[in-house]
Order: structure tokens, then C-alpha cells, then sequence
């Protein structure tokens, strides 16, 4: 892939998610509003280009901010769907929305199968800080507390399934002999 080939789908990964929720929730989506998101993402190629040995050797640091930014772009998705009077539940979905589909887009654009989609729990994660910051809801905690600690059940539920290979059940293709005795 060449250096545009790799800026498009940073950027695809940075405001996927975002731009599939304003769409949904019909406003202009964010990065037609502002430019910094475009100069953002060249700069972060730029480093990524002059100091990739190094970067590669910091693995779990990258997945860490990655963590980090899927509790808090979950957040941004349900914030924004409350702003816009939708049920809890739609709020939840929005926030998953937010926090996963640009790594959708890129694994698609990428020829590669979604990470959504394989064992790990990544969009789970953003469920479970979806229903916590429902739950501080409910239980009246002031906005702030309340997305803080559902970030932090995001990061924490995602670092907890990867450092000990937590994930569902996977679904198993039907094999030849068994597909054969049934038709």
C-alpha cells in the first residue's frame, strides 16, 4: 500500500464510526464541520512513517490507546444520540456504532474479516459501558461519573477478555459428512 493508500484508511478507521452514527442520526456528519480531523490523521502517518520500528515495539502501548479511545468514542456516540431524544437502547447501539465500525471499514477495504466479527470481544465491550452508563443513570449519578465509569467498564472489559482470551463461543461450519447425511 502506498503512503495515500495508508492515509485513506487511517482516516476511514478515525471517522467511520462517527460519520455511520450522524448519518443515522441524520446531521451533517463531524468531519465536514472541521478540517483537524484530515491534518490529524496526516500527522499521525507522518510519525507513524518516520518512527514505525519503534512503534512496533511498542504493540501493547498502541492497543492500549486503542482501548482507550473505543471506551471513549462509545461515550461520544451515546452522548450525542441522548442530545438527540433517542431510547436508551438506540443510545447503546449508536455508542457501539461510534466506538467500532470504522475498524469494520477498514478491515473490509482491507480484504481482511472485521475484528467485530472474530472472537475477540471488542463491540461487546461497548455494550457493556452502554448499559453501565445507563445503570449510573438510573441510579441519578452525576453525568461526568457516569461517563467515566462506563468508559472505564469499556477499557477495563476489553483489556480483562484480551489479557485472558475471554470471548464468545465461536459458531462452527457444518462439515461435508454431516451435510451430506441430510440432504
Amino acid at each position: 500500500m502506498d503512503w495515500f493508500g495508508a492515509y485513506i484508511i487511517g482516516l476511514v478507521t478515525a471517522i467511520g464510526g462517527g460519520t455511520l452514527r450522524d448519518l443515522l442520526l441524520d446531521v451533517t456528519p463531524f468531519w465536514m464541520l472541521e478540517g483537524k480531523y484530515f491534518l490529524t490523521t496526516g500527522v499521525a502517518l507522518i510519525a507513524t512513517l518516520l518512527f514505525k520500528d519503534k512503534l512496533f515495539k511498542w504493540g501493547s502501548t498502541l492497543f492500549l490507546f486503542d482501548t482507550i479511545g473505543l471506551g471513549l468514542f462509545t461515550i461520544v456516540g451515546i452522548t450525542k444520540s441522548i442530545d438527540a431524544g433517542l431510547p436508551f437502547w438506540v443510545c447503546i447501539i449508536m455508542g457501539t456504532i461510534t466506538g467500532s465500525v470504522g475498524g469494520v471499514i477498514r478491515d473490509v477495504l482491507l480484504n481482511e474479516v472485521p475484528l467485530l466479527f472474530r472472537k475477540d470481544i471488542y463491540a461487546l465491550a461497548c455494550v457493556a459501558g452502554g448499559g453501565v452508563y445507563f445503570l449510573c443513570n438510573y441510579l441519578i449519578l452525576p453525568t461526568g461519573i457516569s461517563e467515566t465509569i462506563a468508559a472505564l467498564t469499556v477499557i477495563v472489559f476489553r483489556l480483562i477478555a484480551v489479557k485472558y482470551h475471554l470471548h464468545l463461543p465461536q459458531l462452527q461450519p457444518l462439515d461435508s459428512k454431516s451435510k451430506d447425511r441430510k440432504e
